[in-house]
């Protein structure tokens, strides 16, 4: 019997439990926010929110909505604990991600408070597994203060044409520049690598653009090395959401469907690249 349908007498002891019949749906969504080592989690009545950092100018968010699981309990108002990702994604395939018909993996998390380890419990075709996680005290995430009434530009379009554009440009540039405008070009993506300049242009009115929603002409450039991590989004996603505020801070918001058709949201915050403005 799956783990998600069996109570436990001492699920009593955790303020914190949550059980999915496919564990590839939590380890795949983490799979896209992986690019260091540490994750905050965070539980709240919403669902499970894990977040992911770099030198304060990158973030990732993945949001995991209570539907998505089969139990989901919380006994306070916020769960929070830092945890190590990797180890964490190597406990979700410890069974090999078996890809087999009918063949998944369950899984049960549980947190029982602060000092405590997080503790997975797996099972696959009756065996059952046990993992449990070194907690930390979470660091306080950034706040990147990106809010909506400050954006200025914004284009959602279908993740097949932005792999498209990813696989055109020079990635050996040392940024991306992003240009939105009223006017065309509309959506620009631009590189200024080793091969020379490379430009790749969305017009508005595409088929594989869902909105474009411009106020003004924008252009800003992001370091690449930051930019890389948010293709392992892009390639799960069937939809992403670009948006730029006032600052030039950027947004990328996936749309990412499970195995179960069910959907999640995996969204990067990047700051503009000022020494390339400077320039």
């Amino acid at each position: 019997m799956p783990l998600s349908t069996k109570r436990q007498a001492d699920d009593d002891q955790y303020i914190f439990v949550a059980s999915l019949d496919n564990a590839r749906n939590l380890s795949n969504i983490l799979k896209a926010i992986t690019f260091k080592d540490h994750a905050i989690f965070r539980a709240t009545s919403n669902g499970l929110t894990v977040t992911v950092e770099d030198t304060k100018c990158l973030q990732a968010n993945a949001f995991i909505q209570t539907e998505i699981f089969q139990e989901f309990t919380i006994r306070e108002n916020s769960v929070e604990f830092q945890v190590n990702l990797a180890v964490v994604l190597d406990c979700l395939t410890i069974f090999g991600g078996s890809t087999a018909p009918g063949v998944t993996t369950a899984l049960k998390m549980c947190y029982e408070g602060y000092g405590y380890p997080l503790t997975l419990f797996l099972e696959e075709d009756g065996v059952v597994t046990t993992c449990k996680i070194n907690t930390e005290e979470p660091e306080e995430p950034i706040d990147f203060n990106f809010c909506s009434t400050n954006v200025t530009n914004k284009v959602i379009l279908q993740s097949d044409c932005l792999k498209d554009a990813f696989s055109e440009l020079d990635m050996t540039s040392e940024v991306l520049q992003i240009t939105i405008s009223p006017n065309p070009p509309y959506f620009r993506l631009s590189t200024f690598g080793n091969s020379g300049n490379a430009h790749f242009d969305f017009p508005k009115d595409s088929e594989m653009m869902e909105l474009f929603n411009c106020t003004k002409t924008q252009t800003d450039r992001y370091k690449m090395s930051l930019l890389k991590p948010t293709t392992k989004a892009l390639a799960r996603s069937c939809k992403v959401s670009v948006r730029t505020d006032s600052r030039g801070f950027l947004s990328l918001q996936y749309l990412i469907r499970n195995d179960d058709g069910q959907i999640c949201f995996v969204e990067y915050y990047c700051c503009p690249d000022e020494e390339g403005e400077d320039e």
